[in-house]
């Protein structure tokens, strides 16, 4: 009877001994992660599991690294799911939500900005220059680059939809191009199928450049129809555009940001002022709103506008009227 005494006493011992044990381990998994602020992991893709862990100790994100090793043998299905990626990690969670963090879809996310009116060389720098972005264009020509996307027959100018465009860390570039020029392609065929009867354009890629010729005369909202508006029956008359953007794009790295009359008669396929109808290709990237005016001008019968350097513009039916709205607003200034 002596030995049954000792055997249960043992046991007892052994049961406080394990839920004692239990208790602390369960306690290291629950209690917040070692980490004092804010960071960000990133699971490479191939990483194991065991270098997961022993990286997060290393870095004081955990303390300890056993208690994640026990809990994936007697709870596996928390640590069998990891994914790549990049991780914001917070002092606030603890091991299970930190393992539920680390295999959720809940990846880092950055963004670019490509603001309305930009060149696509202005897109083209902005992305070179974007974080965390793995840039496969970067050295390319444009027609290069275009022939990677597929299009390598296309002017990229204007075929790239200006837009915030979100990326993870490691996203190719070529990403965010092809996602630009899929929105510009799907916004270009809505716009044109609402496109008034009648405008002087054969096709959409003309709705294309008429909408970047817009977008950088103006940032006004209200006056996008009515210069297009005065585009198009500039158009229809066979009147020269004459829109100053035009001869600043023809110009290029030539353009010091002053126009002189020797620039407006200056020979290039853009200059408006010495070509008829539409330049080859658009001259920047317009926006959805540059777009809708194109196919849908304000009726009227102005045929001039000047600048009155506040963002707005005066518009003329008449030479005589717009040469007045020029001494006004551009010769007394």
């Amino acid at each position: 009877m002596r030995w049954l005494k000792r055997m249960f006493i043992v046991l007892i011992v052994l049961g406080v001994a394990v839920g004692g044990g239990y208790v602390y381990w369960h306690a290291q998994l629950t209690a917040p992660i070692a980490l004092k602020q804010d960071t960000f992991y990133e699971v490479e893709r191939g990483d194991s599991v065991h270098h997961v862990l022993d990286e997060l100790a290393s870095r004081n994100v955990i303390d300890h690294v056993w208690p994640y090793q026990l809990l994936g043998i007697l709870e596996p299905e928390h640590l069998s799911k990891l994914r790549a990626g990049e991780f914001k990690l917070t002092p606030d969670m603890n091991a299970y939500q930190l393992l539920a963090k680390l295999s959720s879809n809940d990846v880092v996310t950055y963004q670019l900005t490509i603001p309305e009116g930009r060149t696509f060389a202005e897109m083209r720098h902005l992305i070179d220059e974007a974080p965390k972005l793995k840039h496969e264009t970067a050295g390319l020509s444009d027609e290069a680059l275009m022939t990677r996307l597929g299009h390598g027959d296309e002017a990229p100018e204007g075929r790239f939809f200006p837009s915030t465009y979100r990326y993870h860390k490691g996203t190719s570039d070529l990403v965010l191009y092809r996602q630009a020029y899929q929105h510009m392609h799907d916004a270009l065929a809505k716009t044109w199928e609402k496109r008034q009867e009648g405008l002087p354009l054969d096709n959409a890629y003309q709705a294309l450049i008429l909408a970047s010729l817009i977008e950088k005369e103006t940032g006004a909202p209200e006056e996008r129809r009515e210069i297009a508006g005065v585009f198009v029956r500039r158009l229809e008359r066979g009147m020269r555009l004459q829109t100053d953007p035009t001869v600043i794009y023809g110009l290029g790295n030539a353009y010091d940001g002053s126009l002189t009359r020797a620039d407006l008669t200056k020979a290039t396929a853009y200059n408006t002022y010495v070509i008829d109808g539409l330049p080859p290709t658009p001259i920047a990237l317009p926006g959805l709103a540059a777009l809708e005016a194109a196919v849908d001008p304000k009726q009227g019968d102005s045929l001039y506008f000047v600048s009155k350097g506040d963002g707005h513009h005066h518009f003329s039916s008449t030479l005589a009227e717009h040469n007045a709205a020029v001494r006004r607003y551009i010769l007394n200034r």
